[in-house]
């Protein structure tokens, strides 16, 4: 999504002497700064649909008949579903947990098909607002079936669109009685964005239905249970170096029985145990923890799941005006069980297919270890003495087990205040090796706050911002954490991690707002600021060289609306320049390459730029995105960048010798 554009209307570049450096200066530019190579990542949470009906490729809504009104208040086992009797066909239906698939699963549909008609009786399924399909493509069915006749019961599945016109579908019979798994493909002739499912069993009979599945064939990477192959490419062009998830306020859930347990998400997606959403809606786990690791090594993302430190969310039962009132520990005597599935975690990711836990991944399809090295113990929490009790209870049980593993705390909800001050003391005093850091804000509050991180203590706990934003999707928003961004390149020391949050969300069940990309049944847009997340991403590095980039002027130099930053990735010796101005007037400044060593004749450059009110969305998806040209190369050069913009200059290392 980058357009070509002429580099002079964007980037004024000038040969020049720069006699005023002084030695200082031209010794800073030596003085490179180790930095962290996992800066830049993304934060991925189950809300605003971003599992279910959204990553997910799972087309069917309530595949498995366990809404219920916990879950929604006007939600129950059929919604999204339809008795079908279309043809004139009669019998009954019933939602029973007798004898279920599995204990886990336990509804399903009971049919009594007692005159078929002429086109058959069953089920229909309106999917997430329609069911996307595609001409020429093909989609995988599955179902399970409980025969409860004497005879075989003949079954059709179809494809159709809102007036009954078939698009696709294909036709199957039933073998013997019992719980058994069927699937079918099912190949489409028309596009449509809102088709519905049809399972129609055409003879008399009586029959359980359980799991109702649509795939497209093509998932991302094309694995089976697999994910939504356009929103997991948008995913990964960001390039991020590492993906935290399940949550968030998912993780340590609406009360104790809603804390997040990743154990019930693995194995068979009939076994694993469905539960409400935080957010007011349901989690069928089929998008579970095998298949985070997995999108994880797909994206080339370290994985960073985040667990509850034994506690429920301090808004629990509430709203997020409750305060610390909701907040409950999970039993003392449940503490130690609860501890070991931390530990089990480790060896699910890391283990040897010998082990319980490796050997559980291994069947799962993936012998090889997952090389997890963070986990994140607690999010945003009230730090209370229910909280920090249970938090030493793991984090000692994890510093012994696996001293490798890189243990992430929290310091609360803000980027200040009495539990971030509570929580840095609670960090202090057990070392812990990083701390998290939410804070979503005016874009005001991100300019002005460009040096937070200049006087942090080095000796301390290292940095990872979870959850940031600046409450907007405008250019000025992302821009305004662009000018941020290149703060947290320069602290990149202290600096260890950074994610933009929420990352997706589905147009129409918005649970916050604003989110990184939106999307809809069939298409997704990329906001202006995930352009920017992109960019960092993309071109972040593992050094950084301070006295390379400086604006022109004193004034200029400390604007908070303008921030600029060199890194350059040891791996392949590229350099990368940024300039970010979130500020009404064009910034000039001067840039020394002179010590970087031979320069090759050109580099790319990309620039965002554009009205700073102005944001992408569904009706004009493409409003703002990035420009790339390419550019010649002076080893002292003065530029001139655009008001509201940002400024990525990539420097190839071909030719270039290294910096000194």
């Amino acid at each position: 999504m980058m357009k070509k554009i002429a580099s002079t209307a964007l980037l004024t570049i000038m040969v020049f002497t720069w006699f005023g450096a002084s030695a200082q200066q031209k010794a800073d530019a030596t003085k490179i700064k180790k930095i962290s190579p996992d800066l830049f990542g993304i934060f991925f949470e189950d809300l605003s649909y971003a599992a279910d009906g959204g990553l997910y490729a799972e087309l069917i809504q309530n595949r498995s008949f366990e809404y219920n009104p916990a879950d929604n208040r006007d939600w129950n086992s059929m919604t999204a579903w339809k008795y079908e009797t279309d043809g004139f066909g009669y019998g009954t239906i019933s939602v029973e947990t007798a004898a279920p698939v599995h204990p886990n699963n336990p509804h399903y549909i009971l049919l009594d098909i007692q005159d078929e008609g002429q086109k058959g009786v069953g089920l229909e399924n309106s999917g997430f607002d329609g069911i996307p399909v595609k001409a020429g493509k093909n989609y995988n069915f599955s179902v399970f079936l409980n025969v409860l006749s004497d005879q075989s019961l003949p079954v059709k599945v179809a494809l159709v669109d809102r007036k009954g016109k078939e698009l696709g579908s294909s036709s199957f019979t039933t073998s013997g009685k019992g719980w058994k798994k069927y699937a079918e493909q099912i190949h489409v002739n028309f596009d449509n964005d809102s088709a519905k499912l049809v399972l129609l069993i055409k003879a008399k009979g009586k029959i359980g239905i359980d799991m109702v599945s649509l795939f497209p064939e093509e998932t991302f990477k094309n694995h089976k249970n697999g994910l939504r192959a356009d929103l997991a490419q948008v995913i990964a062009d960001i390039r991020p170096k590492f993906m935290r998830f399940p949550g968030g306020c998912l993780t340590h859930g609406d009360g104790i029985a809603n804390i997040y347990r990743w154990k019930n998400t693995i194995g068979p997606v009939e076994q694993r145990v469905e539960q409400r959403n935080i957010w007011n809606y349901h989690q069928t786990a089929g998008l579970g923890y095998f298949e985070y690791f997995q999108f994880c090594e797909d994206i080339g993302a370290k994985p960073v799941p985040v667990l509850a430190a034994g506690v429920s969310c301090q808004n629990s039962g509430g709203t997020w005006r409750i305060g610390s009132t909701g907040q409950k520990g999970i039993p003392m005597e449940e503490m130690k069980a609860y501890v070991q599935d931390v530990l089990d975690l480790v060896e699910y990711a890391n283990g040897s297919v010998t082990s319980t836990w490796g050997a559980k991944r291994a069947a799962a399809g993936h012998p090889a270890p997952f090389n997890l090295e963070y986990v994140g113990i607690g999010n945003e929490d009230k730090i209370t003495g229910v909280f920090e009790k249970r938090f030493r209870m793991i984090y000692d049980a994890l510093h012994k087990a696996h001293p490798e593993i890189k243990i992430i705390g929290t310091v609360g909800p803000s980027p200040s205040g009495e539990d971030f001050e509570k929580g840095w003391k609670l960090a202090d005093q057990l070392s812990v090796g990083i701390v998290d850091e939410h804070y979503y804000e005016k874009p005001q509050w991100f300019l002005k706050n460009t040096q937070r991180y200049d006087a942090y203590n080095r000796l301390r706990s290292k940095v990872y911002i979870g959850e940031y934003a600046s409450w907007g999707n405008t250019l000025f928003n992302a821009l305004a954490e662009a000018v941020y961004m290149t703060n947290l390149e320069r602290n990149g020391d202290v600096v260890r991690m950074a994610s933009y949050a929420p990352l997706i969300a589905r147009i129409g069940h918005t649970s916050w707002n604003p989110n990184l990309i939106y999307f809809n049944g069939s298409k997704v847009f990329p906001t202006v600021n995930y352009y920017v997340q992109q960019q960092f991403a993309a071109n972040s590095g593992n050094e950084y060289l301070p006295g390379v980039i400086k604006l022109k002027g004193e004034k200029a130099a400390l604007d908070t609306t303008a921030g600029v930053s060199t890194v350059r990735d040891s791996a392949t010796g590229d350099l990368i320049l940024k300039i970010a101005n979130a500020g009404n007037a064009a910034v000039s400044g001067e840039a020394d390459l002179s010590k970087i060593g031979q320069l090759p004749q050109s580099a790319t450059l990309i620039v965002i730029t554009g009205n700073p009110e102005v944001k992408n969305s569904a009706d004009n998806p493409q409003a703002i995105v990035p420009q790339s040209s390419v550019i010649k190369l002076q080893k002292k050069w003065a530029f001139t960048v655009p008001a509201y913009s940002l400024t990525v200059v990539r420097i190839s290392s071909k030719g270039m010798e290294k910096h000194k």
